[in-house]
């Protein structure tokens, strides 16, 4: 069974990728964003999907290898040190303008990846430790708040019009972009704000998470500035930037216009596979910790990345992960491809909502 486990050191396809950007010149510094946004979406064009789930021995398994968090836990402790020769990089007197844009891109792109992407995973953990790593892997995107939004907000909220991370039907993801990343810090406030009332203690208490997440990410940005100045601090920026607007890309393609039905007032129904778009694409499953098999993960948010399964009535993406976010920056293209796929998802599966007006 451990042979399964092996499949997940790939990803650190990208850290060997990031490491060549960050110590090379020219096209170099571009040769992980060309194998993530030109080959891997080539290759899954050409490759079927695998549609297949572990037995309920297999799962057992593969559910207490030690192998699958190791692997996590070492990709999360390697983000700072990555993080860390990025900003030494960009001290280089001799780097043209292209060299920095391919580092920024590149960082951008292992925030999103690594750093939102492992944190999104961890936090799911009850373990103290693998919290740790949660936040630790968040800090280098400076989306601490993801923690407490993503948790307590998005997965109750999922599909309805209170999740700011849901996509709606015939959004833009431009708009989106805006609309999530206002209002999900602003959701993580008032979570975080309300789980200091419980207790009755103040807003302002240490103790609570949002506070801290901002004198985490304010410290860590001192640092950066102390250290190596701000035209590189504002580099890092940039890149956590970009890694923002990666995570907040794949919220948009995960739940783009599918809704649950409402069945009171502030009620709604459970989350199903069926409210959020699956994919089955190998290396995209292999590549972010199988975070493509989205429906399952919401079905069951404590089941670890390497058990989540297929099911049969989830709505299935016409491509992996990095080809459909390189598809939302064509918004007409999206509508064209992805509106059809909704209103065969209405006829097909009568218990999802799919509301057209709810952009108003």
């Amino acid at each position: 069974m451990r042979f399964r486990a092996i499949k997940y050191f790939t990803p650190l396809l990208i850290y060997l990728g990031a490491f060549q950007a960050f110590t090379s010149h020219g096209l170099a510094c571009f040769a992980l964003l060309i194998y993530s946004w030109i080959i891997i979406p080539f290759l899954e064009l050409f490759m079927d999907p695998d549609v297949n789930n572990m037995n309920e021995a297999e799962e057992e398994i593969a559910k207490n290898d030690r192998l699958y968090d190791l692997i996590l836990y070492g990709i999360a402790l390697l983000q700072v040190p990555m993080l860390l020769l990025f900003v030494y990089s960009m001290q280089e007197q001799s780097l043209s303008w292209i060299d920095r844009v391919g580092r920024i891109a590149t960082m951008g792109m292992v925030c999103g990846t690594f750093g939102i992407n492992v944190g999104h995973e961890l936090g799911h953990r009850t373990n103290t430790f693998e919290r740790f790593l949660a936040k630790l892997s968040l800090m280098t995107s400076l989306y601490m708040h993801f923690f407490i939004e993503h948790n307590k907000g998005h997965h109750k909220n999922v599909a309805t019009p209170e999740d700011p991370s849901s996509a709606r039907y015939g959004e833009p993801v431009y708009n989106f972009w805006y609309r999530t990343v206002v209002y999900s810090y602003l959701s993580a406030w008032k979570i975080a704000n309300h789980e200091m009332e419980k207790p009755g203690l103040s807003k302002w208490s240490l103790m609570n998470e949002m506070l801290q997440a901002h004198i985490i990410q304010g410290a860590f940005l001192l640092l950066i500035f102390f250290l190596f100045g701000l035209p590189t601090l504002g580099y890092f920026v940039v890149a956590a930037t970009m890694g923002i607007l990666l995570l907040e890309t794949v919220n948009y393609i995960e739940h783009y216009g599918l809704s649950r039905r409402q069945i009171a007032e502030g009620r709604y129904e459970r989350a199903m596979p069926a409210h959020s778009w699956n994919s089955n694409h190998v290396i995209g499953r292999m590549m972010l910790f199988e975070l493509s098999r989205h429906s399952d993960h919401h079905y069951l948010a404590s089941r670890k990345y390497q058990v989540l399964r297929h099911h049969e009535d989830a709505p299935q993406m016409p491509a992996g992960y990095p080809g459909m976010m390189l598809l939302t920056l064509i918004p007409p293209l999206w509508f064209y491809i992805m509106n059809r796929r909704i209103k065969g998802l209405e006829k097909a599966l009568p218990t999802t909502e799919i509301k057209y007006s709810n952009l108003q």
